[in-house]
């Protein structure tokens, strides 16, 4: 069992600090040797001085004086818990033993035992940062508090070996030795930052410095040059160098300056030999520092980032360097690489890829590692901030073994801590989705269960609820609960027939989801029927306990819910305290699970609940105080007190209440209806007793609630109390305090007041700054404490010293329930999203659903039944005579009188809008003049009527529509998906079969994640690819033309245009009216709508309505009053005598124009008048014989008599109230005064005697008659005010008919002269449609006349030429041109042969014996057709040109005629011409008779137009200066075109040699990048992997080197065989050789032979 190390080590002696030393470290040494001699005696002299004692060095438990609390009340038994979050908490100091840091412990941890051992703080404020010396002979620990030190102890001694002071003011973030562990560095946090250099050995600061003035994360020197520093940290690096100077060695340093690249936090770095750093960042690439500047950014090919999330460099080792990141993955890269990098021109970054690669897990965060001491050894220990140590094995090849986890833990803050009340186990969760049980008898983790979603809290159920002790409930984030059973696994062998490994192992019983928040609170009813849970959504849910939790309800509470306390069994009654985080306190009442609940909702509507609002009364108690305080100073010193108090009451303070209210932490119970609570903030310091007011009718939100008393707590102002517990015998009260000290505070038993609560022991466990301490539990056996807090550690302590603990639970063991023989399955499905509340409300509308369902088919069927019977009715009608049956009009509808509908059911909303829509209108008259004023009858109808019935329906129609849609299209999308789903499933395991059935390779997990992360990579790139051809598309698509205008010009130039004016006089031709001053029928209609539209004067109306409405009821009132005086009045009279009686007032009434909608009010005796009088009539009158018919005349004559009903009605009724006011004017006395009474009465008063009953009564009777006279005079003069003002406004409203009518005629004045403008606009048209015939029909007379000219010329040069045919002296002239000028009849081309015998025969009588040539002949007939064609061709065109010439005359009379009717027309109206004093237009001091070229304007208008002009010119310096700009910045930006466009072509080039070098070819990077992996090819690698994998196994099985020799020796002869048989076939190829070329050789000789023998015989 792990124990804490308390050995002593070495003799007592006295632990003194030293005076420093001079510097000699800046001077050069002569001798080494003899300064490492004297080196070696300072130390050995100094280490005979220094002897610490770690008995004596660490902290303590801090116990009130003169308390009999022993000072070993706990004793530290494990730690169970890591703060994985820390930066640098792990260290190591051999090959099997890890430090770290835990709270205010250092722990240090036997890998292969995994026995602890502990080191506390010696000043009790925690631990800052601790490293190991590079002998791993020493370690350093840094603490936190008030001045901390640095402690170095030895190792494995641990005893202290140095003790270094005054290095810093509160805390150290980080230490480092040197290479040679000489020199320690350290650096302190906020707020000096001091670095400090120390000579650690002899206890003297070397140099000392301030770092900077933000966090540092990391620290250290240079292993390759001893003279320089790199530290690190929040938003900067900073590189140092000790430098000598004559005064000694100093610091200085350099910021590092990123330049381009955005500021990060650099959390790792690594020095290399040539001065470079190479550091990380926040994003996942690496930055090389050169200087103190930014050389390149180091990434992977296609700017990937090197690591996802922050990385760390972290060694640099066989020319790699290595690296980490927050993405669980560890690469090795080329070092050289890496030294050599440059940035290309156009980027500042550096791609390469990574030598090698080490995944160490998909949800792994490293955050640091360190290196085995072992020499050669590749073994890392890597610290993960998601709750583990790894073990990394980084030598990085193919027989590298798989990272290994060594120990796991918590992640970030425990959430919740509880233990089983039946044996040695306790359950803990956290926010990272873990649930855990440990035996914390036996030191050792049982189970871990992991799920989606963090825990918030766990409560394990009380004995009984479950009696094997095995049944946890576990709240989580998103409002769901678990029921987890805890059962041993081994049991099972004999259920399952499985071998299970493992101590315990959990299973889900059941899960529901109470809450939409994270559940903060789970408990157990004290009776263990109940189950609560609280939320941080203000609601607390009960749950029936049983096999099954089954829901009861909720109750809704004034803010999130911090605690849950049930009444204890000394209570009488069975109440929940629930405390919420926001002050409140809310009691509940244990619900009934039996009682009858709603169906519709959870929430419980009459729960008994008491409120409590907890008020600030801190300030009270530090004014109490200080009065108390000053009252015992003066007292003391004898002064006046009565003037002190005096100055005293004006310096105090008000009293202070913080806003927000300060927090509540915990409370308890401490009898019925009181409580302790401990709040935070401002309220700290102090235990609240508080209780319920009896008075609870106030709003909870809204009550302000003070404690009735306070108890102090020592030391607690700044460190609340978080959490309590109590012993089982209530002796002992733990807290948790806020800077994670343990409080134990003894007290007597039945002490609920805490008046014992004064001594208490007191320990710092957790961190002091973060490690709040929220959860403390005591055992089942009161024999252990175990406490929890925000640094992630778990402690448990003991109350028995370790010796009786051991003797006391020898025979005692942590026992793990069984499982429950009904267990079969071990996992259950997940609960459903949505909450139990919702579900129940979901059901509710389900029902509410169906019942609605089944009223409307009931309906439906009705329906039905009655169509029915209706078709039946009809078809009896039809079988009726016709002079019985029923007509159409009757048979569909039967109108019934108007007051028996209302007799028989109530006036619907839409009567009531019917009758204010008829604004009766109401006269109010005045009282005692003929004043009267009546309301205006608003168009209230004709309002309405403006707006169509079917703009406020379709808006609902149409927003609904959507809805329906969706929820109709919504079933049909959900089964496609499901079947889409369902067929990509069976095609992937369709597949996936296949493949396997051919290569039997199964992927895995890295494998498949590979091809996942591929298809996601190729995925975004199409994405990406997608979205910028998207936004090319768009930024083409917004590019301008060339001949694109600037749409401000544009604008501008529209503006002016608008706004520069029509000058020109309006008988100009080019006059146009502008826009805004042209008015047509549309805009006119406008103004009149708006007009009618006038909200103004229907507002006054309205309001003039609503106070002549006002006016009438003060009338009414008025009038009652009167009456109810008169009424006193005559009481007053009844007890006067005859001659004391004045004549009463008239009294007036209230008119029936001024009460119009009595006429519609009813009564049941109106109603039942009217049916008598009905009834009477209908008896009247006579009877048919047919029965139909009788019903029929009936009818109509009931249609036509109800007025004459209604009169009668109303007179009645004006008779019955005429009786009344008679009957009341006979009861009003009329009797008469006398003088002398008044006088008398008047004198009495004036002498000031006693009134006597009589004087009073008269005096009563006068205040009466000058109230009356008063209130009536007052009513007369609002009337006449009102009448005056109601008269203004009928002049203005007068005025508004009189601009409407002008409005409307002037609209029928447009009207009329759109209709004739319309009727000119139509003969213009036609008008101008003639000009442009003309102009046409002149168009062609003028071709055709230029025609014409042309065929005349034609024809003169077909005359010069026959002339120059015949020549001159022709003695055949006469007869050949008597043939030319021959006219001969032409005929068709169809008829050319007739044409032919014609012309033959029309030149017979040609003299061909004079002897002409016949060439010359023919030529003259040639030349004489082709006259006569051009004749043809001349009369034809003269003929079209003498028609069109007709046409044009036509038309030119038709617009003299038009013409003269247009000056007719014109004549008509009247031309107003300006007077000779307005015009200016002025030539030889005589006004002109044409004005045509004046303008006509005002002088206003021409003082604008003269300053216009000088505008004008600015602005025309203006544009020309922004000409000559737009120019050169044109210029500019077609040089930077020029530019780009070579850049653009440069990098094309660029690239395609980049292609070619890659691929030796040109390919498409965008099908390049969208490339998703090859499932099968994975397969083949992996099936690869394992066959080299089996062969290489199959080789070590064999006997190699056997093997190696005979294949060695086999190889040898093969080898001499194969040189031997080399050499016998080049013999073979050299005797082929010789015999080829003596055959040749041969065969030569024999031809020369054969032709030899052949010559001869040729010869012969």
């Amino acid at each position: 069992m792990s124990e804490e190390h308390t050995a002593p080590v070495g003799e007592e002696a006295e632990s003194t600090q030293t005076d420093s030393q001079e510097n000699t470290e800046g001077h050069d040494s002569e001798n080494p040797v003899m300064e490492q001699e004297a080196e070696e005696e300072s130390d050995k002299q100094l280490f005979s001085e220094k002897n610490y004692k770690y008995e004596e060095l660490h902290s303590r438990p801090f116990i009130t004086p003169d308390s009999e609390i022993p000072e070993n009340l706990l004793h530290l038994s494990h730690s169970f818990g890591y703060d994985s979050g820390r930066r640098g908490n792990l260290q190591l100091l051999d090959d099997r033993t890890l430090i770290f840091i835990a709270g205010n412990l250092l722990i240090l941890l036997d890998i292969p035992t995994k026995e602890q051992k502990y080191l506390r703080s010696c000043s009790g404020g925690g631990i800052g940062n601790i490293t190991a010396h590079p002998c791993k002979e020493f370690f350093a620990v840094a603490e936190k508090g008030n001045f901390p030190n640095i402690i170095v102890y030895e190792y494995p001694s641990l005893r202290p070996y140095r003790i270094l002071r005054g290095g810093t003011e509160k805390a150290y973030s980080c230490v480092d030795f040197n290479q040679d562990g000489k020199l320690l560095a350290s650096v302190g946090s906020e707020p000096d930052y001091m670095l400090t250099l120390w000579n650690w050995r002899q206890e003297e600061v070397i140099l000392s410095c301030k770092a900077i003035s933000q966090d540092v994360f990391r620290l250290s020197f240079s292993p390759y040059n001893p003279g320089l520093l790199t530290s690190s940290g929040s938003g900067h690096i900073k590189f140092w160098k000790m430098a000598g100077t004559f005064t000694g060695i100093k610091l200085q340093g350099l910021i590092g300056h990123f330049g381009n690249t955005t500021t990060t936090d650099i959390e790792g770095y690594v020095e290399l030999p040539d001065g470079k750093v190479v550091s990380g960042s926040a994003w996942g690439n690496l930055l090389l520092w050169e200087g103190n500047g930014i050389k390149v950014e180091i990434c992977r090919k296609g700017g990937r980032n090197c690591h996802t999330g922050i990385v760390q460099p972290f060694t640099l080792e066989d020319g790699q360097l290595m690296t980490f990141g927050s993405d669980g993955v560890v690469r090795g890269w080329n070092f050289e690489s890496i030294d050599i990098a440059d940035s290309s021109s156009d980027s500042s970054r550096f791609e390469m890829e990574p030598l090698n690669e080490m995944v160490v897990g998909h949800h792994v965060h490293l955050t640091s590692v360190v290196k085995s001491p072992l020499p050669e050894s590749n073994i890392w220990f890597a610290q993960d901030s998601s709750g583990a140590i790894w073990k990394l094995d980084l030598s990085l090849t193919y027989t590298t073994p798989d990272p290994e986890c060594l120990f796991t833990f918590h992640a970030g803050p425990i959430q919740g801590l509880d233990v089983s009340r039946k044996s040695h186990l306790m359950a803990t969760t956290s926010a990272d989705c873990s649930v855990k049980v440990f035996d914390y008898l036996s030191k050792r983790e049982l189970t871990t269960s992991r799920f989606n979603l963090g825990g918030t809290a766990v409560r394990w159920a009380p004995p009984l609820v479950d009696q094997s002790g095995g049944l946890l409930v576990t709240g989580f984030e998103d409002g769901v609960v678990r029921l987890l059973e805890v059962f041993n696994p081994q049991r099972l062998d004999a259920l399952s027939g499985h071998c299970r490994k493992g101590d315990a192992r959990l299973n889900l019983k059941q899960a529901f989801k109470p809450h939409n928040a994270p559940v903060t609170a789970v408990a157990y009813e004290r009776n263990g029927e109940i189950l609560a849970t609280g939320s941080s959504d203000s609601t607390v849910f009960f749950f029936t306990v049983g096999e099954k939790y089954n829901p009861i309800g909720f109750v809704q509470v004034p803010g999130p819910v911090q605690a849950l306390e049930w009444s204890p069994h000394s209570h009488s009654e069975n109440r929940l305290l629930i405390l919420c985080q926001n002050g409140h306190v809310v009691e509940v009442q244990s619900p009934d699970p039996e009682a009858q609940r709603p169906t519709k909702t959870f929430q419980l509507p009459e729960q008994t609940s008491r409120y409590f609002r907890f008020r600030s009364i801190k300030s009270q108690i530090k004014e109490q105080k200080k009065k108390e305080r000053e009252e015992r100073m003066k007292e003391s010193m004898q002064l006046d007190t009565e003037e002190e108090e005096e100055e005293e009451e004006e310096e105090l303070p008000s009293i202070y209440i913080p806003n927000p209210p300060s927090p509540l932490y915990c409370g308890f119970y401490s009898q019925p209806g009181q409580f302790w609570l401990s709040m935070g903030g401002f309220d700290s310091g102090y235990l609240y007793h508080c209780k319920f007011s009896e008075e609870q009718a106030q709003d909870p939100k809204q009550r302000q609630d003070e404690p009735f008393h306070f108890l102090p707590i020592h030391n607690a102002d700044e460190d609340p109390i978080c959490s309590v517990t109590f012993s089982s015998d209530r002796q002992l009260l733990f807290c948790g305090m806020h800077s994670g000290c343990i409080r134990v505070y003894p007290l007597q038993s039945g002490d609920h007041s805490l008046t014992s609560m004064q001594a208490y022991w007191a320990l710092s466990v957790h961190d002091n700054e973060y490690g709040h301490l929220w959860h403390i539990c005591c055992g089942h056996d009161d024999h252990f404490v175990l406490t929890a807090g925000d640094d992630g550690n778990i402690f448990s302590f003991s109350l028995l010293p370790p010796e009786e603990l051991q003797k006391s639970l020898l025979w005692t063991r942590a026992r793990v329930p069984s499982p429950r023989v009904i267990l079969c399955h071990l996992t259950s499905s997940p609960p459903t999203p949505s909450s139990i509340e919702t579900a129940k409300q979901k059901l509710e509308k389900d029902r509410l659903r169906r019942e609605a369902d089944l009223k409307i088919a009931a309906k439906q069927k009705k329906l039905a039944e009655l169509q029915k019977k209706f078709k039946q009715l009809l078809n009896k009608n039809q079988s009726l005579p016709e002079h019985v049956r029923l007509t159409p009009q009757v048979q569909t509808h039967k109108p019934e009188p108007l007051i028996v509908i209302w007799f028989e059911m109530k006036p619907s909303p839409g009567f009531f809008r019917f009758r204010d829509s008829l604004q009766t209108v109401v006269t109010v008259v005045a009282i005692r003049t003929d004043h009267r004023i009546s309301t205006y009858r608003l168009p209230v109808l004709a309002e309405l009527s403006n707006q169509p019935r079917h703009q406020s329906r379709p808006d609902r129609g149409a927003a609904a529509a959507p809805e329906r849609r969706r929820s109709r299209a919504e079933p049909e999308n959900d089964g496609s998906k499901l079947e889409g789903r369902k067929v990509s499933v069976c095609s992937f395991h369709l597949s996936k079969t296949r493949v396997t059935s051919h290569l039997c390779v199964k992927l895995g997990n890295r494998q498949v994640e590979r091809l996942r992360k591929i298809a996601e990579k190729a995925e975004q790139a199409r994405a990406k690819i997608e979205k910028r051809k998207k936004e090319w598309a768009q930024l083409y698509a917004e590019k301008p033309s060339e001949n694109c205008e600037d749409p401000q010009d544009v604008q501008a130039i529209r503006e002016a245009r608008e706004s520069i004016g029509d000058l020109k006089l309006k008988s100009a031709k080019d006059f146009t009216v502008p826009k805004h001053l042209r008015m047509n029928t549309e805009r006119k209609r406008a103004q009149l709508i708006g007009l009618e539209e006038n909200v103004h004067l229907r507002g006054k109306q309205a309001e003039m309505n609503e106070r002549i409405m006002v006016l009438r009821d003060s009338k009414v009132r008025l009038v009652s009053q009167l009456h109810a005086q008169a009424q006193q009045v005559q009481r007053v009279q009844r007890r006067l005598a005859a001659h004391l009686c004045r004549p009463p007032p008239a009294l007036p009434n209230v008119l029936p124009e001024e009460t119009p909608e009595k006429r519609l009010h009813y009564s049941k005796a109106t109603l039942e008048r009217y049916r008598v009088l009905r009834e009477k009539r209908a008896s009247d009158c006579c009877c048919s014989v047919f029965f139909l018919f009788s019903l029929q005349t009936m009818d109509h004559e009931e249609q036509g008599g109800v007025t004459t009903l209604l009169e009668q009605l109303e007179k009645q009724m004006e008779g019955e109230e005429g009786k009344e006011e008679e009957r009341e004017e006979e009861g009003t006395p009329s009797l008469s005064a006398s003088s002398v009474a008044r006088e008398e009465e008047e004198t009495a008063v004036e002498e000031g005697a006693e009134l006597s009953d009589l004087e009073e009564e008269l005096g009563t009777e006068e205040e009466i008659r000058l109230l009356h006279e008063q209130d009536l005079c007052e009513f007369d003069a609002k009337l006449r005010l009102l009448r005056h003002e109601k008269l203004r406004l009928d002049w203005q409203l007068k005025q508004a008919d009189l601009c409407q009518l002008t409005l409307y005629q002037e609209l029928m004045l447009l009207k009329e002269f759109e209709r004739t403008e319309e009727s000119l606009q139509e003969k213009l048209n036609d008008q101008l449609k003639e000009e442009s015939t003309v102009k046409g029909c002149i168009e062609e007379l003028e071709l055709m006349q230029g025609e014409i000219a042309k065929l005349e010329k034609r024809k003169k040069a077909l005359n010069v030429a026959f002339e120059a045919m015949l020549g001159l002296e022709n003695k055949f002239e006469d007869e050949l041109t008597r043939v030319f000028k021959k006219k001969v009849k032409r005929v068709k081309k169809n008829e050319q042969t007739e044409s032919k015998e014609g012309e033959e025969d029309s030149d017979d009588d040609f003299d061909w014996d004079v002897g002409c040539d016949p060439d010359l002949f023919e030529e003259t007939l040639q030349l004489r057709e082709r006259r006569l064609e051009l004749e043809e061709l001349l009369a034809e065109k003269k003929k079209s040109a003498e028609a069109l010439q007709t046409e044009c005359d036509t038309f030119a009379k038709k617009v003299v005629l038009g013409f003269s009717s247009l000056c007719l027309l014109f004549s008509t109206f009247t031309f107003m011409l300006p007077c000779a004093h307005f015009i200016e237009f002025v030539s030889n001091g005589s006004v002109p008779t044409d004005l045509s070229p004046a303008l006509l304007l005002d002088k206003k208008e021409l003082t604008r137009l003269q300053e216009r002009t000088e505008q004008l010119s600015l602005e025309k310096s203006e544009q020309r200066d922004l000409y000559c700009q737009a120019g050169q910045h044109h210029v500019r930006l077609i040089h930077d075109r020029k530019d780009m466009e070579a850049k653009i072509h440069m990098l094309e080039e660029q690239c395609s040699q980049l292609m070619m070098t890659k691929f030796g070819r040109l390919v498409d990077l965008e099908a390049l990048m969208t490339l998703s992996g090859s499932r099968t090819l994975e397969e083949l690698k992996q099936e690869k992997l394992l066959r080299e994998t089996a062969y290489a196994k199959e080789i070590k099985q064999w006997d190699v080197d056997e093997a190696r020799q005979a294949l060695m020796e086999v190889t040898r002869c093969n080898t001499e065989r194969l040189l031997s048989m080399t050499r016998l076939l080049d013999q073979k190829k050299d005797l082929e050789n010789k015999l080829n070329a003596r055959q040749k050789k041969k065969v030569i000789s024999v031809h020369f032979i054969q032709n030899v023998n052949q010559s001869l015989d040729l010869q012969c």
